[in-house]
């Protein structure tokens, strides 16, 4: 365990060290969060904007570090030998994947401290079922981080650049994060609904609404995404 502690915490340095890992972890979020909550840009149907802002920054830092951050990180780290380096030392490839997944859940509580600070300012408090958004999280993490190792160890460095990227775009305008699907248009919304973002970012505005639900359907769509990518991950994710 303490091998597995003491390169959590390096994983944690390298992130917060990488100036593109800290403006797509802790500085976007916040920033899209502050400009649309004083902007006051939010669907109808809210009593207050930031009852929809704020779960939706939240889905979108979990993206932001278990896709992006980790995947394009990761993926260097192969392309340079590391990757293979580290798994062969005594720490052994498990606990290497596991330092990664608790580096992301500790960038993951500095997120949410920040974004619930700045939610605070425009007048959010906790409201609806905070236990069961705090395992939409977890279920969110497991599903970006395991997408991010897949694509890290299957794609080339520069591939992984783009394509992680890309689908964070993709996540963000058809993914149920920047409007709600209900008012996208119908081929629109229905590719929406087939992604992990919506379910994640639908989980959290559930959760965490004054009416509060259980979103029993989102979470097992979560897993099932997560079951499908470490499926594929196991034939096709190469250490070299």
């Amino acid at each position: 365990m303490r091998a597995l502690f003491a390169q959590a915490r390096m994983e944690l340095r390298l992130t917060l060290r990488s100036g593109e890992g800290l403006l797509v972890t802790l500085i976007i979020p916040p920033a899209l969060l502050l400009f649309f909550a004083v902007l006051r840009i939010a669907p109808s149907g809210y009593a207050r904007p930031i009852d929809f802002l704020l779960p939706s920054m939240l889905a979108l830092a979990v993206m932001s570090v278990g896709l992006v951050s980790l995947g394009i990180r990761t993926a260097y780290e192969r392309h340079y030998g590391v990757l293979k380096r580290l798994g062969a030392t005594p720490l052994g490839r498990g606990r290497l994947l596991g330092a990664k997944v608790l580096a992301v859940l500790a960038v993951e509580v500095i997120q949410i401290g920040l974004l619930v600070a700045v939610a605070s300012f425009f007048g959010w408090r906790p409201t609806g079922l905070v236990p069961v958004a705090l395992l939409a999280l977890l279920f969110g993490t497991a599903t970006f981080a395991s997408l991010g190792l897949l694509i890290a160890g299957t794609f080339r460095a520069e591939t992984t650049l783009g394509l992680a990227n890309g689908l964070y775009l993709l996540f963000i305008l058809l993914g149920g994060i920047a409007w709600p699907l209900d008012r996208m248009p119908g081929p629109i919304a229905l590719v929406g609904l087939l992604l992990p973002s919506n379910a994640l970012a639908t989980a959290l505005r559930t959760t965490l609404s004054p009416s509060p639900g259980w979103p029993l359907g989102e979470l097992a769509i979560l897993a099932l995404w997560t079951l499908g990518i470490l499926a594929v991950a196991r034939r096709t994710f190469r250490w070299e």
